[in-house]
C-alpha cells in the first residue's frame, strides 16, 4: 500500500494487482491524493495536472464503487481548483456524455453514477466559474433521471444539491426544472432517494424563493406525502426541510420587484394552520375535504403526525429561544389545540388520543424543555398555568350547570381533558427539570401553581385526575420541601371530600404520587405521616360498603394508599404491618365453601367492587414485597401466604364468573389477573408450590387464547432479544432523541402506547430509565406480559414430567390457529418459552428428558421462520439459550446442522436470515464451539450468504452473524481474519450507500475484527501492516458514509484501533470528525463521538484540544451549528453540550471526558479552565438577586468594592453560555473542586503568593491558583447563594476547601495577616442566606461545617469581625435548644438530627481551636519569660485574641457542654450491639426518634468524634469539679428528658452525688474511645481516630481521671491493650504519637496512685517499722508480672512493638540473622525518631511503677532497649547536634539510673549488677565496631559512661576493671583529631571531676589532668585556626581552672603554676593584637579574663610567679593597660549575651 502514496498513480504497480486489490489500491491512492493535493505547490500540480486528470477520468470507467467514485470527484474538484481550469469543460462534457450513454446494462451503471456523483462535485467546488454550462448539465441529468433507478434517482438528487450549492444564485434558471424534479422524488418509493430529495430541496430554498412564498402550500402539501409510509431517516430530513421552509417564510423580508406583486408576508397564525392541517388531517389535503373525512372514518396515519411533530420542533428550534420566549402563549395555545374538542376526528378513540398527546407533550419537551433557559423556562411555566386556570373555569362551569342530563353531555368536560393532561404533564417535566431553582415560581400567588394543579385533582375525567397528581409528584421531587406540606392538603381534602367519587380518587391518587416521590428526596417526611396515611386507607375501606355510589372508589383508593405507603421501606412499614396483614387476610374469602357462596350471590356491581378491592389488595402486597424486603421473615411469609390459594381459586372461576355477568366485569377481571400474575412473580416460587397446576393452565389459556388481536412483539420480545441483534431491526427499536414518539409507529396500528390511565397503580412506581412519566399498557397486553413473566418463573420450577404436557398445548394451540391469530400465539408462546429458558439458565437447571427437548425445538424453529423478524431475532436467541440449558455438545452440533441444511436449500429471505442469525447466536452462549471444522463450515456458509446482492436483508443478517462469531470464537478465528477482512472492505467498496444496515453489518464485523486482532496491531511485520492498513482503509470508507450510525460505527472502530495501535491512527483527523458530530442529530452518532473522545482524552488530552481548536480555526466557515470551539474551545463546546443533552448515558460520558481533561490539564491551563467555570456559574448570577442585597448590609467598611465585584460585571458582555441549567452549573462547581485538588498535587506555589508572583515574573505564561483566589471566592458566593440547593451545597463545599487550603497563606503587604482576610465580608454573605429559617436542613448543615472551618481557621483575628460569623452559629444553637419537639414537621426527624449533630460539632470544633490557641501562647509565653521579660507587651496582644475566641464560646459553654454530653450518649446507645435493642429508650434519644434509628446513625458516625474531643477538653477545663449538678438547667429552654445526662428526677435516686455524676461522664468518654479504637472500621477518618485520641489525652490531663485510672489496674491494662492494637494497625505517626502519649499519662497516673499508696502507708504505719511495710506497686514480693493482668507487660509489649518496628535490628530473634547485621546504622525519618523517643520516655517511668522486686525483673528489658536505641542511633551529625534518638536514650538512661529503686535496699545489689553489666554493654560498643568505627558517635558513648559514672551510686563504677576502661575511652577520645569530639570530652570531664564522691573523681582526675595541662601547653606553640580549635582550648582552661579549685591546697600552687604561663602566652601586644585572626583576638580576651580572675584568687602564687619572670610580667601589663576600655564595653556585652557554648550545654545536660 505504501505505493500507493505518491500524487500520480502508480500504474506499474497497479497492474499487478488482482481484481480486488486494484480497487483498494485506487482508494488508497485517492485517499492520500485527497490529502496531499491541498498542500502541494501550484508548479507541481500544473506540471502533472493533464496525467492526473487523465488518470482520473479513466477511473470513471473503471465501473467505481460508491466511496471511489465520490473520492475520485471530490479531487478532481479540488485539482481544478488549485490548478489550471482551462480543459474542466472537457470534463463535463465528458461526464455529460456518460450521462447520455444509452448502455443501460447494471455493469455500466457506476459508470454513469461516477459521472452524475462527478458532476455535483465539480459544479459544487468551482461554482460560477464554470459560467453557463450548467443549464445544460442539469437539464441532461434531469432527462437522466427519467428512466433512472433508485440508486441513480439518489445520487441525481445529491448532486443537484451540490450543484446548487456551488452556484447559489446564479441558477436560478433551473430552480422550477429541479424543484419538480425532486417533488416527485420526494414521495419516492426508496427511503433514501425520499432523504436525498429533502436535502436537495433544502439547499434549493435558500434560493429559490417561490418556494416559502407561492408555493408554499404545496411544499407543504407535498412534505406531509412524504411522510407517509415513511421510516425514521425521512422523516428526520424532511421535517427539517419543512421546518425551514416554513421558519423561513416567517422570518423572510424578501421584496424584490419580481416578487413584489404577488408576495406577502405569512403570519405566524397560518404558518401554525398549515402545520396543524398535516397533524389533524394528514396528507389528504386542505381543500379536498375526501369522503372519508365526511364520513368520518379515515384517521390519520400515524407516520405523517409524527413527522409533522418532528416539523413543529425543526421549526421553533429554527426560530431559536428568544423567538419562541416572545412568541410562547400562542405557540402554546396553538399546541394545546391540536388535542382539544375543536378537532374531535385527531382523538375520536382513546388510542388516538394517547398518540396526539405524546405528539403534544413531546413538542412541549422538546422546545420549553430543550430551547429555554431557566428564568424563561419559568415565564412559560406560568403561561402553562394560565391555561390551566382558563380550562378549569370552562369545566367548573359545565359542572355546576344544575340540570343533570346537560351535564352528562356535555362535552366540554370530556374535551378539555386532552388538553389539561398535556399541558399537566409539560408543567410537571417543567418543575422537575428546574428542581430547587423553581421555588420562587411556587412562592408566587399570582400564578397559583399549587392551587391551580389541585384545583383539577377534582375533573370528571380520570386521566386528568391522574396526571395533576402526577405533576404534584414532579413538583414533590424538585422541591422537597413541599412534600409535608401537600400530603397534609391532600390528605385534609382526602377526609373532608369522602362523599364526593371524583375527591376520593383524585386525591388519594395525589398522596400515592407524593409517597412516590419521598424516596427520590433525601429529606424524607416526618415519620408520623404513614400514621396519618394508614388510619386514613382503613377508613376508606372500612366504609367502603356503606354508600354503593362510591364504594369503588373508595376500596381502589383505600388500596392504592396502602400500596404507595410501602415504598417508604421497612422503617415505616414495620409499625403498620399487623394492621395491613389483617385487612389483606379479610379481603379474601378463608375457605372455598365461602368463594362458592359467594359466586351464587352478588350483581356484576358487586362482583366489581370485589375484584376491583382484591386487584388492589393484591397490588399492595406486591409492593410489600419488592419494597419492604428486610421484613420478609419466616412468619410473615406465612401470614402472606394465607390467603393466596383463595386468589388462585378465584382466579380459575373468573371465566364463569364474567359468563354470568356480561362484559362489563371485563377489564376488572384482567386487571384482577394482572396482578395476581405480577404479585405471584415476586413471590419465591417454593411458596405457592400447591398452586402451581392451576395457575400455569389459566397462564397457558391467557398465551394461546388472545382476546385481543393485538401483536404486542414490540414490548414482549426486545427484552428477551440480545440488545447487539435489536440493531438488525432497523432505527425503530433504537435508542433515539425521538423515542418518545416513534415508539407508537413501532407499536403497530392497533395500540398507540401506554398511558398513566391504564394503571393507577403506576403512579407511586419508580419511572423506567428514559421516561419522564409511567407508561403502563392497557391492561389487555399487560397481563400477556405479566403471564409471560410468571410462566418463565413456575416453567423452571415445575417437575418434568408437567414441562412436556405444557409444551405439547402449547405447540397444539399454534397449529389449531389460522392466519394473523397463529403468529400471535407463536409470538406469546415463543416469549414465554424464552423467559423460562432465561430463568433455567441463571438457576443451573435442566430441561429435561428428549421429548421435552423436541417439543422445544418444534417450538422455537417454528419461529425462526416467522414473517416478523422481530420474532425471527427472539427465536435465534431462544435456540442458543436452548442449547446452553442442554449444554450437550451432540444436541449443539445437530442445531446448527439444522440450520446448516437450511441455509444450503433455502432460497427464501425469511429462512435465510432466520438460520444464519441463528448460527451466530449458538456461538453466543457456548463460548465458541470448540471445533475448527464446525466454524469453518458457519464461516464458509455465511460469506456466501454475505454476497447476496439480491436480497439486502440476507447479508445485513449473515454479516452480523458472521461479526457475532468473529467475536466469540476467540483466537480459533485466526485463520480467518484476512479473508474476512477482505470480504468486508469488497463490500464496504461496493454495496450502495443506499443500503445503510448492510453497511452497519459490516461495521460491526470490522469492529470484531480489530477487537480480535487485538494488540497484535501494533506489530511491523509485513502481514499485520497489510491487516492495520485494510482495517485504516475499512474506517475511511465507513466515515465517509452518508449514513450517520454507519459513521457512528466507523468512530468506534477508530477507538479500538486507537486502543491496540495509537501510533497509526491519525489524531488530528479523528478529531475533527469528532467536533464535526458533536451536534448530529443522530442520539447514536453523538454517543459514540463522546465515547470515543473519553478514551482518547484518557491518554492525550492536551492535543486532542489543539488538534480541536486549530482544526476550527482553518475552516472558514463556523462548521457546527451550536458549538463553538473557537471561543471557548472543545472543552467549552462539551459543557455547551452537556448542558443541552437529556440522554443521561450521554451526560456521564460527557462528565467523565471533562474530568479526565481537567485533571491532565487544569494546572497548564488554569486560567482558561477557571474561567470556563466562571462563565457557567456566573451566566446565572442575573438570577441571583440575594447576591447584591446581602454584601450591601455587610459593608460599613471600605471593602465596599470587593462585595460589588461580586454582581457587577455579569451584563458587561455576552456570556458564551446561555443561561445553563442548574445541573450544569453544580457541575462547574465541583469542577473548581477538583481544579483545587489539582494545583494541591501540583506544588506548593499555588498557595503561596509570594513564590507565585515571583515565578510569574520570571516567567509570564506560567500561572498559579492564589492568584485567582478573588475568582474562587467569587464562584464559591455565587453558587452559595443561588436559587438551586444543589448548587448551594456545591457552592458551600467549594468555599470549604478554599477557607482550608488558603487560610495560612500569609498576605506579602502587610506583614501579620493572612490572604483571606480581605473577602470575610463575601464569606459573610455567603453563609448567611444559609441559616434564614426556610432554607432546607442539609444546606444548613454543610454551611455550620464552613463556619466553624472559618472561626477555626483564624484568619479574622479581630473579634468584632468574627462576631457576624459567631452569630449564625449562635443563631442555631437556639434553633437546636429548641429541642425535637419543636421541630418543623416538614422532613423526616432524621433531618433534624443532621442539622442539630452539625451545630454541635461545629461548635466542637470551634472550641477545640479556641483552646488549642490558648494552649499554644501559653507555651510561648511561658517560652518568652524563659529567654527575658522585655516581651510581656506584645504577649498580651496576641493572648487577646485566641482568649477572645474562647469568651466568645464560653458564653454558651454551659448549654454547649450538656447538649454535647446528651448528644454523646445518644451516640453511646447507637452503638451498642444489636442484642441490646430492647434496652435502648422506648421514645428515642435526646436528638433522635425511635422510628428514625437507622437514619439517625450514620449522622452520629459523622460527628461523634469532634464532640468528643470538645467534651473531654470542657470536663478538662472544669478539672471534673461539678459546683451543682443541677446548675445550667434553668437556662436550657428544653424539657428534661430521661435520658438527658445526669439531669434526671425520675429513674435514679434523686440527686447524685458529683462524684458519680463525674464517674458517669468519664465512663461515657471512656466507653466511647475504647469501643471505637477496639475496632475502628478500616474507612474511619484519620481525623477520628486522632480526635478520640486526643480526648483521652485531655481526659488525663487532670488528677481526678488519672486517679480513676491509675486505681483500677484493669482498666489501665485493657486501655493499654486497645491502644497497642491500634499502633499495630495504623501506619500513620501522628496516631502513633498521639497513643503514646496517652500511655504515657496511663503510667503518670499508675506512678501517682502508687505514690500515693506509699504515702498513706507510711503515714498509717509511723516511721517505727519501716522494715515491715508491704510492699506496693507490680511484682509484689515475687517479682513476677502477669502478662495481661500486669500494666509494666502491657506497656513494654507496646514499646516493644513500636521501637522493634523503627529499629527492627532490636529483635533479639533477628540480630542472629545475616540480613540484619551487615546492616549499617540506620537514620530514622523525623517521625520515627519522633517515635522512639517518646517510647524511651515512657520506658524510663516503667520502674516507678514497680515494687523493689518487680524493677528487678523489668530492669534489664528496659536497659537492653535504650542501650540498644543508643547503639543503633549514635551516628556522626554534620554540625554535631546528637540525634534526636541518642539525646532521648541519654534522657531515659539518666531517669533509669537515678531511680530509687537503685538505692532501695530490695533491690539494690541486684541492680548493681544490672548496672555494670550495662556500662559493660555500653564499653563493648566501641570494641565491636572494627570497619564502622568512623561512623559511631564516641560523644554519644562517652557521654552515656559518664551519665552511669555520674547518676548511679560509686559502687557500681569503681570496680577497678570497669573504671579502667571507662578511663582508657577517655585517654583515647582526648587525642581525637577532631576538635569538636575534644571539646564535647572536656565537657564531659569537667562534670566528672566535680563528683562530689572523692572515689569516682580521683581516679579521672589523676590518669587525664596531665595528659589535659600537656595539651594546653602545646598549643601555645600552634595557635587556634578556627572557632572551634579556640573552644577547645577554652573548655580546656575551664576544665583546669575547676580543677584547680578543687584540688587540695598542698597542689593547687603547683596547677596555678603549671595555669598561668599557657594564658600569659596567650595574650597579645598592642602591634600583634591589630593583624591578629578573630579567633587569637578571642583567646586574647579570654586569657586576659582568666587571669584578671585568678590572679586575685590565688595572690602568693601569682606573685611569687610574676617575680620570676620579667618577660611574662612586662606581656601582662601591657595587654591590661591597651585593653582596658574595650574590656569593660565587652565584658558588659559578654554578660548579657551569654556565649553559644552555655546553650548548647542546655540542650545537651543529661548529667
Amino acid at each position: 500500500m505504501e505505493l500507493a502514496h505518491s500524487l500520480l498513480l502508480n500504474e506499474e504497480a497497479y497492474n499487478q494487482l488482482g481484481e480486488f486489490q486494484k480497487a483498494e489500491f485506487i482508494f488508497e491512492w485517492l485517499q492520500f491524493l485527497e490529502k496531499l493535493l491541498p498542500v502541494t505547490s501550484k508548479a507541481d500540480i500544473r506540471e502533472n495536472q493533464k496525467k492526473l486528470v487523465e488518470q482520473l477520468t479513466s477511473l470513471l470507467n473503471n465501473s467505481p464503487g460508491p466511496p471511489t467514485r465520490r473520492l475520485v470527484a471530490k479531487n478532481l474538484a479540488v485539482l481544478y481548483s488549485t490548478g489550471d481550469t482551462f480543459s474542466v469543460y472537457q470534463t463535463i462534457d465528458k461526464c455529460n456524455e456518460l450521462i447520455r450513454s444509452k448502455d443501460d446494462s447494471p455493469s455500466y451503471l457506476p459508470t454513469k453514477l461516477a459521472a452524475v456523483v462527478c458532476l455535483g462535485y465539480l459544479y459544487k467546488k468551482l461554482g460560477r466559474i464554470l459560467g453557463n454550462s450548467f443549464t445544460d448539465t442539469v437539464g441532461n441529468v434531469l432527462k437522466a433521471m427519467k428512466n433512472a433507478e433508485s440508486q441513480g434517482r439518489y445520487e441525481i438528487m445529491l448532486s443537484l444539491q451540490n450543484i446548487l450549492n456551488g452556484l447559489g444564485a446564479a441558477a436560478i434558471p433551473c430552480h422550477r426544472d429541479i424543484y419538480k424534479a425532486a417533488r416527485s422524488c420526494l414521495t419516492d418509493r426508496s427511503m433514501a432517494v425520499r432523504c436525498a430529495a429533502a436535502k436537495c430541496l433544502l439547499e434549493l430554498q435558500n434560493e429559490a424563493v417561490f418556494m416559502w412564498s407561492t408555493d408554499l402550500d404545496s411544499v407543504v402539501t407535498l412534505c406531509f406525502k412524504s411522510f407517509e409510509g415513511s421510516n425514521y431517516d425521512v422523516r428526520l430530513a424532511v421535517s427539517k426541510l419543512l421546518g425551514m421552509v416554513l421558519a423561513r417564510a416567517l422570518t423572510s423580508k424578501q421584496t424584490t420587484a419580481s416578487t413584489r406583486h404577488n408576495f406577502r408576508r405569512i403570519s405566524l397564525e397560518e404558518v401554525m394552520e398549515l402545520l396543524g392541517t398535516g397533524f389533524l388531517r394528514g396528507s389528504c389535503g386542505f381543500l379536498r375535504a375526501s369522503g372519508d373525512i365526511l364520513k368520518g372514518t379515515s384517521s390519520v396515519s400515524r407516520d405523517v403526525r409524527v413527522g409533522v411533530t418532528q416539523a413543529y420542533v425543526v421549526f421553533v428550534s429554527t426560530l431559536g429561544a428568544r423567538w419562541l420566549e416572545r412568541n410562547f402563549s400562542a405557540f402554546l395555545s396553538h399546541i394545546l389545540d391540536l388535542v382539544s374538542q375543536s378537532h374531535p376526528k385527531a382523538i375520536q378513540s382513546q388510542m388516538d388520543a394517547i398518540g396526539c398527546r405524546r405528539c403534544v407533550s413531546f413538542i412541549l419537551r422538546a422546545t420549553v424543555g430543550g430551547l429555554l433557559g431557566e428564568k424563561a423556562q419559568i415565564a412559560a411555566a406560568k403561561e402553562i398555568c394560565q391555561a390551566i386556570w382558563k380550562l378549569k373555569k370552562v369545566v367548573d362551569a359545565a359542572m355546576s350547570d344544575s340540570n343533570l342530563e346537560t351535564r352528562i353531555s356535555t362535552t366540554d368536560v370530556t374535551a378539555s381533558q386532552h388538553v389539561l393532561v398535556c399541558a399537566l404533564q409539560e408543567l410537571g417535566s417543567l418543575i422537575h427539570g428546574l428542581g430547587t431553582t423553581a421555588a420562587p415560581l411556587l412562592q408566587d400567588s399570582s400564578t397559583g401553581v399549587l392551587e391551580a394543579v389541585i384545583s383539577v385533582i377534582l375533573h370528571p375525567s380520570i386521566s386528568v385526575r391522574l396526571t395533576a397528581a402526577w405533576c404534584l409528584r414532579c413538583i414533590a421531587v424538585a422541591l422537597p420541601s413541599y412534600v409535608s406540606l401537600l400530603l397534609d392538603r391532600c390528605i385534609e381534602r382526602l377526609s373532608a371530600l369522602k362523599s364526593s367519587p371524583e375527591a376520593v380518587t383524585g386525591y388519594s391518587f395525589a398522596v400515592a404520587a407524593l409517597l412516590g416521590a419521598v424516596k427520590h428526596s433525601p429529606l424524607g417526611i416526618p415519620h408520623g405521616k404513614g400514621k396519618v396515611i394508614m388510619t386514613v386507607a382503613e377508613d376508606l375501606l372500612c366504609s367502603a360498603s356503606q354508600n354503593s355510589r362510591i364504594s369503588l372508589q373508595r376500596t381502589q383508593a383505600g388500596w392504592l394508599l396502602i400500596a404507595a405507603l410501602m415504598t417508604l421501606g421497612p422503617a415505616v412499614v414495620q409499625h403498620h404491618l399487623p394492621r395491613m396483614l389483617l385487612l389483606w387476610k379479610c379481603i379474601f374469602p378463608s375457605s372455598p365453601k365461602d368463594l362458592e357462596t359467594e359466586k351464587t350471590r352478588g350483581d356484576s356491581f358487586t362482583w366489581q367492587v370485589t375484584l376491583e378491592g382484591r386487584a388492589g389488595a393484591l397490588c399492595a402486597i406486591k409492593s410489600f414485597v419488592s419494597h419492604c424486603a428486610g421484613l420478609l421473615t419466616d412468619e410473615v411469609v406465612q401470614r402472606l401466604l394465607l390467603p393466596l390459594p383463595s386468589a388462585v381459586d378465584l382466579l380459575t372461576q373468573l371465566s364463569s364468573i364474567y359468563k354470568s355477568y356480561g362484559n362489563s366485569l371485563k377489564t376488572s377481571s384482567t386487571v384482577f389477573r394482572h396482578k395476581l400474575y405480577e404479585l405471584l412473580a415476586v413471590l419465591p416460587p417454593k411458596t405457592y408450590e400447591g398452586s402451581f397446576c392451576a395457575v400455569l393452565k389459566e397462564l397457558v389459556a391467557d398465551l394461546t387464547v388472545p382476546d385481543s388481536q393485538i401483536d404486542a412483539s414490540t414490548f414482549l420480545l426486545p427484552p428477551l432479544c440480545h440488545e447487539n441483534d435489536l440493531l438488525l431491526l432497523g432505527p425503530l427499536l433504537q435508542e433515539t432523541d425521538h423515542r418518545f414518539i416513534e415508539e407508537q409507529l413501532l407499536l403497530g396500528n392497533s395500540i398507540a402506547g401506554g398511558s398513566l390511565e391504564y394503571d393507577p397503580y403506576s403512579i407511586y412506581e419508580k419511572v423506567a430509565k428514559g421516561d419522564s412519566v409511567p407508561k403502563p399498557l392497557p391492561p389487555g397486553l399487560s397481563v400477556i406480559s405479566a403471564a409471560t413473566r410468571l410462566f418463565g418463573v413456575m416453567f423452571s420450577h415445575v417437575a418434568e414430567s408437567h414441562r412436556l404436557q405444557v409444551l405439547e398445548q402449547l405447540l397444539n394451540s399454534i397449529k389449531q390457529t389460522k392466519g394473523s391469530r397463529q403468529q400471535i400465539v407463536q409470538l406469546n408462546v415463543v416469549s414465554a418459552f424464552s423467559t423460562s429458558l432465561k430463568h433455567l439458565a441463571n438457576c443451573k437447571g435442566s430441561l429435561g428428558p428428549e421429548e421435552v427437548r423436541r417439543s422445544a425445538l418444534t417450538l422455537v424453529m417454528g419461529a425462526l421462520e416467522s414473517n416478523n423478524p422481530l420474532l425471527r431475532c427472539a427465536a435465534a436467541e431462544c435456540l442458543a439459550r436452548l442449547a446452553q440449558v442442554v449444554s450437550d455438545s451432540a444436541f449443539t452440533a445437530g442445531l446448527a446442522q439444522v440450520s446448516f441444511d437450511k441455509l444450503k436449500s433455502a432460497r427464501d429471505v425469511v429462512s435465510r436470515t432466520g438460520h444464519s442469525l441463528a448460527l451466530g447466536c449458538l456461538y453466543r452462549y457456548l463460548g465458541g464451539i470448540g471445533s475448527t471444522q464446525h466454524l469453518n463450515a458457519c464461516v464458509g456458509i455465511l460469506y456466501t450468504l454475505s454476497q447476496d446482492s439480491t436480497s439486502p436483508d440476507v447479508q445485513a443478517w449473515a454479516l452480523h452473524s458472521l461479526s457475532l462469531i468473529v467475536d466469540l470464537a476467540g483466537p480459533l478465528y485466526h485463520v480467518h481474519v484476512e479473508p474476512t477482512l477482505s470480504l468486508v472492505l469488497m463490500l464496504l467498496l461496493t454495496v450502495p450507500p443506499a443500503y445503510a444496515e448492510v453497511h452497519q453489518s459490516l461495521g460491526r464485523c470490522l469492529n470484531a475484527l480489530i477487537t480480535t486482532l487485538g494488540p497484535e496491531l501494533q506489530g511491523s511485520s509485513t502481514t499485520v501492516s497489510a491487516l492495520r492498513t485494510s482495517c485504516l482503509l475499512g474506517c475511511a470508507v465507513m466515515q465517509d458514509n452518508p449514513d450517520c450510525l454507519v459513521q457512528a460505527q466507523a468512530i468506534s472502530c477508530l477507538q479500538q484501533l486507537h486502543m491496540f495501535a495509537p501510533r497509526h491512527v491519525n489524531l488530528s483527523s479523528l478529531v475533527s470528525s469528532l467536533c464535526v458530530n458533536l451536534c448530529s442529530s443522530y442520539l447514536l452518532l453523538r454517543r459514540a463521538v463522546v465515547a470515543c473522545l473519553r478514551q482518547l482524552v484518557q491518554r492525550e488530552a492536551a492535543e486532542v484540544s489543539e488538534y480541536a481548536v486549530a482544526l476550527v480555526k482553518e475552516s472558514r466557515e463556523d462548521f457546527t451549528p451550536g458549538v463553538n470551539i473557537r471561543e471557548i474551545g472543545l472543552e467549552g463546546a462539551l459543557l455547551g453540550l452537556l448542558d443541552k443533552e437529556l440522554d443521561q448515558r450521554l451526560c456521564q460520558d460527557i462528565k467523565e471526558t471533562l474530568t479526565h481533561m481537567l485533571t491532565s490539564m487544569a494546572v497548564e491551563k488554569l486560567s482558561f479552565w477557571l474561567k470556563l467555570c466562571k462563565d457557567v456559574l456566573a451566566a446565572s448570577a442575573d438570577f441571583n438577586t440575594v447576591a447584591s442585597v446581602d454584601t450591601t448590609q455587610e459593608e460599613e467598611t471600605a471593602k465596599v468594592d470587593d462585595a460589588s465585584v461580586l454582581t457587577s460585571d455579569s451584563d458587561e458582555r455576552f456570556h458564551p453560555f446561555s443561561n445553563p441549567r442548574w445541573s450544569t452549573r453544580v457541575f462547574a462547581a465541583e469542577c473548581v473542586c477538583k481544579i483545587i485538588s489539582q494545583c494541591e498535587n501540583a506544588g506548593s506555589a499555588h498557595f503561596d503568593i509570594t513564590l507565585a508572583q515571583e515565578r510569574k515574573q520570571r516567567d509570564s505564561r506560567d500561572d498559579f491558583l492564589v492568584l485567582h483566589l478573588a475568582d474562587l471566592i467569587r464562584m464559591a458566593f455565587m453558587a452559595a447563594t443561588d436559587h438551586s440547593d444543589q448548587l448551594r451545597l456545591s457552592g458551600l463545599q467549594t468555599l470549604l476547601i478554599v477557607v482550608r487550603k488558603f487560610a495560612a497563606v500569609p498576605e506579602p503587604e502587610f506583614p501579620g495577616h493572612v490572604i483571606l482576610e480581605q473577602y470575610q465580608a463575601n464569606v459573610g454573605a455567603a453563609l448567611r442566606p444559609a441559616f434564614a429559617p426556610e432554607t432546607p436542613p442539609d444546606v444548613t448543615a454543610k454551611a455550620c461545617q464552613v463556619c466553624s472551618a472559618w472561626i477555626a481557621s483564624g484568619v479574622v483575628s479581630d473579634l468584632n469581625d468574627l462576631r457576624r460569623v459567631h452569630q449564625l452559629l449562635v443563631s442555631s444553637l437556639v434553633k437546636v435548644q429548641a429541642g425535637k419537639e419543636a421541630q418543623s414537621q416538614q422532613y423526616s426527624e432524621s433531618t433534624s438530627t443532621m442539622e442539630i449533630l452539625a451545630v454541635l460539632k461545629a461548635w466542637a470544633e470551634v472550641y477545640i481551636v479556641a483552646v488549642e490557641k490558648q494552649k499554644n501562647q501559653r507555651d510561648a509565653h511561658n517560652h518568652c519569660l524563659k529567654i527575658a521579660n522585655p516581651a510581656e507587651e506584645s504577649y498580651r496582644d496576641v493572648t487577646s485574641s485566641a482568649s477572645g475566641l474562647l469568651d466568645l464560646v464560653q458564653a454558651d459553654l454551659g448549654t454547649l457542654s450538656k447538649l454535647w454530653l446528651a448528644a454523646l450518649q445518644d451516640f453511646a446507645l447507637l452503638t451498642l450491639p444489636s442484642e441490646y435493642a430492647s434496652q435502648l429508650p422506648a421514645e428515642g434519644g435526646t436528638f433522635y426518634t425511635a422510628e428514625t434509628i437507622e437514619n439517625a446513625r450514620p449522622h452520629y458516625y459523622h460527628s461523634w468524634a469532634l464532640i468528643l474531643y470538645a467534651t473531654a477538653l470542657w470536663l478538662t477545663s472544669t478539672g471534673f469539679i461539678v459546683v451543682d449538678p443541677d446548675e445550667g438547667v434553668n437556662n436550657l429552654s428544653r424539657p428534661v428528658t430521661p435520658t438527658t445526662m445526669c439531669q434526671d428526677s425520675s429513674t435514679r435516686p434523686l440527686v447524685k452525688s458529683p462524684e458519680d455524676v463525674n464517674t458517669d461522664r468519664f465512663h461515657l468518654i471512656l466507653g466511647i474511645s475504647v469501643e471505637f479504637l477496639c475496632s475502628p472500621r478500616s474507612d474511619a477518618a484519620m481525623e477520628n481516630i486522632i480526635a478520640c485520641l486526643r480526648a483521652l489525652q485531655a481526659l488525663f490531663d487532670v488528677p481526678w481521671p488519672r486517679s480513676k485510672i491509675g486505681g483500677d489496674q484493669e482498666l489501665g491494662v485493657e486501655l493499654l491493650n486497645v491502644l497497642h492494637r491500634l499502633i499495630l494497625t495504623r501506619e500513620s505517626p501522628d496516631i502513633q504519637l498521639a497513643a503514646l502519649e496517652v500511655v504515657r499519662l496511663i503510667l503518670f497516673a499508675s506512678q501517682e496512685h502508687v505514690k500515693e499508696k506509699r504515702r498513706s502507708a507510711e503515714v498509717d504505719d509511723g516511721a517505727a517499722e519501716k522494715e515491715t511495710l508491704p510492699e506496693f506497686g507490680e511484682g509484689k514480693d515475687t517479682g513476677g508480672l502477669v502478662p495481661g493482668k500486669s500494666l509494666v507487660f502491657a506497656t513494654l509489649e507496646l514499646c516493644v512493638c513500636i521501637l522493634v518496628r523503627q529499629l527492627p535490628q532490636l529483635n533479639p530473634k533477628l540480630t542472629c540473622s545475616p540480613a540484619v547485621q551487615s546492616g549499617k546504622h540506620l537514620l530514622l525519618s523525623e517521625d520515627g525518631s519522633r517515635l522512639v523517643a517518646a517510647a524511651l520516655v515512657i520506658l524510663s517511668d516503667v520502674p516507678a511503677i514497680c515494687s523493689p522486686e518487680g524493677s528487678v525483673s523489668v530492669l534489664p528489658t528496659i536497659l537492653y532497649l535504650i542501650i540498644g536505641v543508643l547503639k543503633q542511633t549514635a551516628v556522626k551529625l554534620r554540625d554535631g547536634q546528637l540525634p534526636l534518638t541518642v539525646a532521648a536514650s541519654l534522657q531515659a538512661l539518666k531517669g533509669l539510673l537515678s531511680s530509687p529503686m537503685a538505692r532501695a535496699e530490695k533491690s539494690r545489689t541486684a541492680w548493681t549488677d544490672l548496672l555494670r553489666s550495662a556500662l559493660v554493654t555500653v564499653l563493648d560498643c566501641w570494641d565491636q565496631v572494627d570497619g564502622l568505627l568512623q561512623e559511631l558517635d564516641e560523644v554519644s558513648l562517652l557521654t552515656a559512661i559518664t551519665v552511669f559514672v555520674m547518676s548511679t551510686s560509686p559502687e557500681v563504677t569503681t570496680i577497678e576493671c570497669l573504671q579502667k576502661r571507662c578511663i582508657e575511652k577517655f585517654k583515647v577520645t582526648l587525642d581525637s583529631k577532631d576538635s569538636l569530639v575534644q571539646y564535647k570530652c572536656y565537657q564531659l570531664l569537667h562534670s566528672i571531676f566535680q563528683h562530689p564522691n572523692k572515689t569516682v573523681s580521683y581516679p579521672y582526675i589523676h590518669s587525664l589532668a596531665p595528659s589535659i595541662v600537656r595539651k594546653l601547653q602545646e598549643t601555645e606553640k600552634a595557635k587556634p585556626e578556627n572557632a572551634a580549635e579556640l573552644q577547645v582550648i577554652q573548655e580546656g582552661i575551664k576544665v583546669v581552672t575547676a580543677l584547680t579549685a578543687t584540688a587540695e591546697e598542698e597542689h593547687r600552687a603547683h596547677l596555678v603554676a603549671c595555669l598561668l604561663p599557657i594564658l600569659i602566652s596567650f595574650l597579645l601586644d598592642e602591634n600583634a593584637l591589630v593583624s591578629a585572626t578573630n579567633s587569637a583576638k578571642n583567646l586574647h580576651e579570654f586569657a586576659l579574663q582568666n587571669l584578671m580572675q585568678i590572679g586575685p584568687q590565688y595572690s602568693s602564687v601569682f606573685k611569687k610567679l610574676m617575680a620570676s619572670s620579667p618577660t611574662m610580667k612586662a606581656r601582662l601589663e601591657s595587654a591590661v593597660k591597651g585593653n582596658q576600655e574595650s574590656i569593660k564595653v565587652k565584658t558588659a556585652k559578654h554578660a548579657k549575651n551569654p556565649g553559644k557554648s552555655s546553650s548548647i550545654q542546655l540542650k545537651t545536660n543529661f548529667l
